[in-house]
């Protein structure tokens, strides 16, 4: 091919770049080679649910090597359209469609371009700020001491903080998942000053309803706190005292099935003998379940039949989580919720999300609602539906699993390639702002940690005795995955999106999968030098606020080296680089940043442009910060007022 005919990348091709808001204008442009004599060239654009629309493009320049053809499409609603481009050479038909890297081929695979389109009204919320958010498995975080009242007498309640989780079956053969650290509500409070520190702005926490699993995502009762992390009031309490240092507070929600053991299921019969829908036929919670021969068989959660599904479209049910005044979702925004993750988002159909949105946002616009979608929301199908998360008016956006993936390969592996691809394709597919507030992990309680990722021997499926026998890191292999955990994180934090910094990642946790990767924080353990490097990292992303409106750009990525500019002015912006090899190499500065002196993050970093082995750096742009260092130090220096002599 002897030019680039479009790439969907460039604004040269496609202008403005990535998803629109409903009724912008966007301006395609293709560069046809002169060889070819183009009869007709058009824009063809499809949707899932309609017929093709032509759309035709106009010859707009010529030069000696190629002719430009563009047109101007306006969306008028948002959906989720493709499109690729038809041209008539000689008589024959042709199509331009992308390459693995969205660059067009003529007569190639046949697939297409994304353009999404969202609704023009949608906000970036606010109350995930403008640091981080830190997610905490509460049962692990910190225990505050102070004694529980009313908790069940068939757990086992640990009094050797920092020791294994119980990884193997009882006598059964069943993995109970029935063993407590005691972490609780009031531990996270004492511990407030440390988050501020980590430049933390958004606290995430993993289940907290009273539930009889350690893990709480088999929920007993939506109303009420489990008893082993305290009450209503210590929640309510954890939330103004997070207020007040700048810090919103987002709680889990498991909409899609709830415990057996529940005040609405029953089957254990701890809530009584004839009340919940397996004991009762006649129970009000009867209808919320899906019974195929009642009681024994009913629909669960992929088969596990301690999580009974739910019918999430029940008016009951709906009425019950969102609808109510009294309802769940409002329940806990009265008392100091900021918003909510959704467990499994997208096994709930589309009903409960649009409710679920309408009974969030009815508290404020800046209240948030995360998705927890594994893949790229913006196409995700699921149970033969295109989903519409962010669309409008149902996710904010999601826990951006394709950035960690991304991450955690390039800095292991060297797969700059791939790494480009990932975030490219999520930036220019998701809505801004989504994209904005994305959900960034290389860490959550259903991953393996980011240490053991770059660090260790994968699992590949071995069970958990081979991953307690391994769970502990020899020494060189220990500290290799601290240089590599801090690469990943350099990127991780100046990516789109706001980073999430799974408690202990930052402390040097490592761990395979459940329940090993959720430990107990080390307090008293911890390696200090890297909490303070993460802490240094979260103050820098502070400074640079402009984060969440900026443009990402790649700089340099191939397999050793990665950097990229966020980009909102020219008196805004970031450059971020780190080296992953084992050798120094050079790394390409925009003119921009010639006079701007780095922050070395680790290893080193010259005057000549070279950057060494295993080392991240930062260059940061900030005029809002040198304008108002400049106003302090002109201001006027007080004069002592000296106090009169006393009379003797």
């Amino acid at each position: 091919m002897d030019t680039c005919i479009f790439d969907s990348k460039l604004t040269q091709y496609k202008d403005p770049f990535g998803a629109l808001p409903s009724g912008q204008s966007v301006t395609f442009r293709v560069y046809l080679p002169k060889r070819i004599a183009a009869e007709r060239v058009d824009l063809v654009i499809h949707t899932d649910d309609s017929p093709d629309v032509d759309v035709p493009m106009e010859l707009v320049r010529f030069t000696a090597d190629e002719n430009v053809y563009q047109c101007v499409f306006c969306p008028a609603r948002p959906k989720l359209y493709f499109y690729n481009f038809r041209f008539v050479d000689n008589g024959e038909q042709h199509t331009l469609t992308p390459d693995d890297y969205k660059c067009a081929e003529i007569d190639g695979s046949g697939s297409s371009w994304q353009l999404t389109v969202y609704d023009k009204d949608t906000k970036t919320p606010s109350c995930l700020g403008d640091g981080i958010l830190y997610q905490i498995f509460p049962d692990r975080f910190y225990n505050s001491g102070i004694p529980k009242m009313g908790v069940p007498a068939d757990r086992e309640l640990r009094d050797d903080w920092g020791e294994l989780p119980v990884y193997r079956e009882n006598s059964k053969g069943v993995f109970t998942c029935n063993d407590y650290f005691g972490g609780d509500l009031k531990g996270i409070e004492k511990k407030l000053d440390y988050l501020e520190e980590l430049g933390v702005s958004c606290i995430y926490l993993n289940p907290i309803f009273e539930a009889h699993a350690n893990h709480r995502y088999n929920v007993a009762d939506y109303m009420k706190i489990d008893p082993l992390l305290g009450t209503e009031q210590d929640f309510t309490d954890l939330c103004e005292a997070a207020k007040k240092r700048g810090m919103s507070v987002i709680i889990d929600g498991v909409f899609n099935h709830t415990g057996s053991d529940s005040i609405y299921f029953n089957k254990e019969g701890r809530y009584g003998e004839n009340t919940g829908a397996y004991r009762d036929p006649n129970s009000p919670y009867y209808p919320w379940y899906q019974f195929k021969n009642y009681p024994d068989d009913y629909e669960s959660w992929w088969g596990f039949k301690t999580l009974p599904n739910v019918n999430e479209d029940n008016k009951e049910f709906l009425d019950f989580i969102c609808r109510d005044e009294d309802s769940v979702i409002h329940h806990w925004m009265k008392a100091g919720a900021s918003g909510f993750r959704l467990d499994v988002a997208d096994e709930l159909p589309d009903i409960i999300l649009d409710e679920i949105n309408r009974a969030i946002k009815s508290h404020g616009d800046d209240k948030v609602i995360i998705g927890e979608v594994w893949e790229d929301a913006t196409n995700k199908i699921a149970y033969s539906r295109r989903r519409r998360y962010l669309l409008g008016g149902q996710l904010d956006s999601v826990m951006n699993y394709p950035f960690r993936s991304c991450v955690l390969d390039y800095v292991r592996d060297g797969k700059g390639r791939q790494f480009l691809t990932t975030v490219n394709s999520i930036v220019e597919n998701y809505p801004m702002p989504a994209l904005n507030c994305a959900m960034n992990p290389l860490s959550t309680h259903d991953t393996e940690r980011a240490l053991t990722v770059l660090a260790c021997e994968p699992s590949n499926g071995r069970d958990r005795i081979w991953q307690a026998d391994n769970h502990y890191l020899h020494a060189d292999a220990y500290w290799q995955g601290i240089n590599s955990l801090k690469l990943a994180a350099t990127l991780q934090y100046f990516l789109p999106g706001i980073p999430s910094l799974y408690y202990g990642d930052e402390a040097g946790l490592s761990g395979y999968r459940d329940p090993f990767n959720r430990c107990c924080y080390p307090w008293g353990y911890e390696n200090a030098e890297l909490v303070e490097w993460f802490k240094k990292l979260g103050q820098l992303r502070k400074q640079a606020k402009f984060l969440k409106d900026c443009q990402f750009t790649p700089l340099c990525v191939n397999d050793n080296i990665c950097s990229y500019i966020r980009h909102l002015d020219e008196e805004h912006q970031l450059l971020v680089a780190i080296n992953r090899s084992y050798e120094s190499h050079y790394l390409p500065t925009p003119k921009a940043f010639k006079n701007v002196r780095p922050v070395t993050l680790c290893g080193s970093y010259n005057d000549n442009g070279q950057l060494e082995h295993h080392s991240a750096v930062v260059f940061l742009i900030n005029k809002d910060a040198e304008k108002a260092s400049a106003k302090i130090a002109e201001s006027p220096k007080a004069v002592p007022v000296k106090a009169p002599k006393s009379e003797k």
